[in-house]
């Protein structure tokens, strides 16, 4: 039997298509409360869902994630060149060992003489063979490197991760030089938010990171959650701690409501930019220091 098309009775008796019927439904539908035409109009409907307890707040900001890390590039979340932990294979292992021990990372950019000449990975779990007495050559034991540019984005970056099976890729910059080093670890937490384990510290010297200078001046990637005494002393500055404690408090205080992902203003010779920040806080900031306003002089 030949397939006929579906048909609906409707309650005066007169039949229709259903597929016809349901087109017609979604007009009207869409002309009383219309479909979302950018990602901006998208956000406002999360945003107010989440409002509305229809999602909670880790939801909308993991779904915020989701949308930054086709924003962001390598070079706004990279470990900077200065804050790379590398070990020099051209020296003994006696000389780099204790270095391994005492961050205790996974993975090591192996370079031969020089910060600029990474020659492979090293993942801690080969030194076992080390200490085992095994026939140990630290070149047979290196993991190729990927070299990927500043300018590659998030989103592109965390497939390429997934599709090869890698967790760190060396950063270059437009002159092939080292400009820092980046993990699937550093990626995944723009999404999900920081990611701790047994061997993460709270250290002070990570709230504030001094990255690439900027079109103005130095530019630092810092915790919204760094103490702004520790702020102060590292960008000679003179916030007041008196009404609240840290940067992020700071921000949100100078703009009277709750910061938002790419928000940019000046405070002071300062320009601040929020790098990642969800429905409940401010999570990373980029500041830039402006080059000084001198006072005009009225006779």
């Amino acid at each position: 039997m030949a397939n006929r098309p579906s048909m609906q009775e409707h309650p005066n008796g007169v039949k229709s298509d259903a597929k016809s019927h349901r087109s017609l439904f979604e007009r009207l539908t869409a002309l009383i409360s219309p479909e979302p035409e950018n990602r901006a109009e998208l956000l406002d409907v999360l945003h107010d869902a989440h409002d509305r307890n229809l999602i909670d707040a880790d939801a909308l900001s993991m779904i915020e994630g989701v949308f930054q890390v086709s924003d962001l590039s390598a070079r706004d979340i990279m470990i900077p060149r200065s804050q790379m932990d590398v070990i020099d294979i051209s020296k003994p292992i006696q000389d780099w060992m204790p270095q391994v021990l005492a961050t205790a990372h996974s993975r090591f950019p192996a370079v031969d003489g020089d910060r600029d000449k990474v020659i492979g990975i090293l993942l801690a779990k080969d030194l076992l063979r080390y200490y085992a007495q095994e026939s140990f050559d630290v070149r047979d034991m290196l993991r190729p490197a990927i070299f990927i540019p500043e300018s590659k984005r998030l989103n592109i970056l965390l497939r390429d991760f997934r599709a090869n099976r890698n967790h760190m890729a060396i950063v270059v910059d437009e002159y092939s030089g080292v400009a820092g080093i980046i993990t699937i670890e550093d990626v995944l937490e723009q999404i999900v938010g920081d990611i701790e384990d047994e061997y993460d510290f709270d250290e002070e010297e990570d709230n504030i990171l001094s990255i690439k200078k900027g079109a103005h001046g130095p530019r630092w990637r810092v915790k919204a959650l760094t103490e702004i005494s520790q702020f102060n002393q590292v960008l000679d500055t003179h916030f007041s701690d008196e009404d609240v404690d840290t940067v992020g408090g700071l921000v949100t205080n100078y703009l009277e409501r709750m910061p938002h992902k790419g928000d940019v203003f000046d405070m002071d010779n300062l320009r601040f930019e929020v790098l990642r920040a969800d429905a409940r806080q401010i999570h990373t900031l980029l500041v830039e220091k402006l080059p000084a306003i001198e006072a005009l002089e009225i006779f």
